[in-house]
């Protein structure tokens, strides 16, 4: 697989997250970005979430500035928090094929409710 984005100037989001080889003795990687920005279909009032991503790594490993963009692309996404974490852990399982993938998505509160979503892949 080619790196496309790491080392060039990108400015705006992707479809897919860009992935290279695992080095061996990797045993779980995890990525946490605590500024995951979507929108709520019914409102369309922002949504402002963190989000875990867990994944064992198969044969390869996620390029965290794609990963960066590619979370980048929900800024403007109608989407419920669920069906997120959902679409995140796919994306990783699609794109990464690790053994296992575990995406944990907190959406910061709204009417004092705070929602906690985990989808979890397994190859």
């Amino acid at each position: 697989m080619e790196l496309t984005v790491l080392g060039n100037t990108v400015r705006h989001a992707i479809d897919h997250v860009e992935v290279f080889p695992a080095p061996e003795n990797i045993s779980t990687v995890t990525f946490t970005n605590d500024e995951l920005n979507s929108m709520c279909p019914v409102t369309e009032q922002p949504d402002l979430s963190t989000v875990v991503i867990d994944y064992v790594p198969g044969e390869w490993c996620v390029e965290s500035k794609s990963l960066k963009l590619y979370l980048w692309g929900f800024r403007d996404r109608a989407v419920f928090a669920e069906a997120l974490a959902a679409e995140i852990a796919g994306e990783i399982m699609l794109t990464a094929k690790p053994e296992r993938v575990t995406v944990t998505l907190t959406q910061r509160p709204r009417g004092g409710i705070e929602v906690k979503a985990v989808s979890e892949l397994t190859a």
